[in-house]
């Protein structure tokens, strides 16, 4: 493995880093608020230690998988680090533990948050807090290669190594290609959103930042209320239609963008997304209705806001689940275990994965009761292999273990069962709230600082689909 490819790659996410920190600079300049100088360091910083690569270390035209493996790796790592600085020099509720928790939330869209007081921030921060958001959602790497030109097999490693094999379906162009789709589709939608978002009413400083946190489906926002904080039905039916779409595959969004609406309708995974967030709907609405005394009408408004808000990973809130009656409380933990389609910003074990897992569980019982039988489970047409069925099996065992590894220490430490097992699935499916002492009108200011490290990592573990970090442990094994 080379070191000076990781730094010429790792300098490239500085650069990008650094351009939204200029700009959020700008924006505290601007409102002359307490965040210019925090906001300019640290842009300068990032600047410096971002060009120095460039200048000092020579192009490659061929990267190794382990080394496309570590490329994406660091480049999170040193984002998150370089995303703390400004909350550390700005002071406030900003320890270093606070400030690193806080920028792992932002860039691996997670939403959860050590602020007691989000409207205290100025301009500025407010801003890159959701720049965190945006640029994360889609993958530093995958914005890093949208503007690199294409260069021997570099760009094909380190996109294999940034997405999912399960998110590369729907896409049959050239890695370039692809990339491009993602990040107009990405940037599109957030256009969209915030004209949607102005139109409503909101101001333009809230539209854009609400709407990175939306499209990135993370869930920060420059409101202690949250989007509770507006009181408008016309803004929570904006953000309902904009979380559901960005819970949706990328490339089926630019398939139908292309005229193939046809593939919209027939994708097995898109209806059964869809018939999910459709019944977790009902059920939280008809339990609201009878266990909680809520008129039928604002049942169902809270009910899809919240359900689709947590079956995305965005996190936002219109009100406390938290004293919500216990099956609608199970439903939403079900959803932020499920997340959305695989190919889109949400987080979670993706909704392709529990449809091969079912699929997979279906096969073992024909087998059971047909030993000679030849079972080929499909999905959309498409033969799905043994080795897939497995691989998935595997990916969502070390998922919930470790879920429950967190949760086991964060309890060990003293946090109650209920906020560190919720807190835990919250953080790994880039959820945000979970319940108890955690819910989406609380925060994680409270929790002891071992605590925010643990689920800093198990952030990062959900971020990059478990296997990419376990991966950095291993580097000595991997030939």
């Amino acid at each position: 493995m080379r070191p000076h490819v990781i730094f010429r790659y790792a300098g490239i996410v500085l650069l990008f880093n650094a351009l939204f920190l200029t700009l959020s600079a700008c924006i505290s300049g601007f409102k002359s608020d307490t965040a210019l100088y925090p906001l300019t360091y640290t842009a300068l910083i990032a600047l410096m230690f971002g060009i120095f690569p460039l200048i000092f270390v020579p192009p490659v035209t061929n990267i190794s998988n382990k080394e496309g493996f570590v490329i994406v790796v660091s480049g999170w790592i040193t984002s998150c680090v370089i995303g703390a600085m400004p909350y550390v020099l700005w002071g406030g509720e900003f320890s270093l533990t606070n400030a690193w928790f806080e920028s792992v939330s932002g860039f691996t869209t997670t939403g959860s948050s050590i602020l007691t007081d989000v409207e205290i921030l100025p301009a500025g921060l407010l801003f890159w807090r959701a720049a965190t958001h945006w640029i994360g959602g889609i993958g530093i790497i995958v914005f890093v290669l949208a503007v690199l030109p294409s260069s021997g097999n570099i760009g094909m490693v380190l996109y294999r190594s940034e997405a999912s094999s399960l998110s590369m379906e729907n896409f049959h162009y050239r890695t370039k290609k692809s990339v491009q789709i993602l990040a107009v589709v990405y940037v599109g939608l957030t256009l969209a959103h915030i004209v949607a978002l102005l139109l409503c009413g909101m101001n333009l400083f809230d539209a854009v930042t609400h709407a990175f946190a939306s499209i990135a489906t993370g869930g920060f926002s420059t409101k202690n209320l949250s989007i509770a904080h507006f009181h408008s039905l016309s803004v929570e039916m904006v953000f309902m239609a904009f979380m559901l779409i960005s819970g949706i595959h990328f490339g089926l969004l630019f398939s139908v963008s292309r005229g193939k609406v046809m593939d919209f309708y027939k994708n097995p995974i898109l209806r059964y997304y869809l018939a999910a967030m459709t019944t977790g709907i009902l059920l939280v609405a008809v339990n609201l209705h009878l266990r909680s005394g809520y008129d039928w009408g604002h049942a169902f408004r809270v009910a899809g806001f919240q359900v689709i808000t947590i079956g995305t990973s965005t996190g936002f809130a219109t009100e406390d689940s938290s004293i919500w009656p216990s099956f609608s409380q199970l439903v939403l933990i079900f959803f932020t275990l499920q997340g959305a389609c695989a190919g889109s910003t949400s987080g979670g074990i993706k909704v392709d994965r529990i449809i091969i897992f079912w699929k997979g569980f279906l096969k073992r019982i024909q087998i059971v009761m047909h030993p000679r039988a030849v079972v080929m489970p499909k999905i959309n047409n498409m033969s799905i292999d043994q080795d897939t069925i497995e691989a998935t099996t595997i990916f969502i065992v070390i998922y919930l273990a470790i879920i429950f590894i967190s949760s086991l220490l964060l309890t060990f430490i003293g946090v109650d069962g209920l906020s560190a097992f919720s807190g835990s699935a919250a953080c790994m499916g880039g959820v945000g709230p979970g319940f108890g002492t955690v819910g989406s009108t609380s925060n994680f200011s409270h929790i002891p600082t071992p605590g925010k490290w643990i689920l800093s990592l198990t952030m990062l573990f959900g971020r990059l689909e478990v296997f990419g970090l376990l991966l950095m442990f291993m580097l000595r094994r991997w030939r």
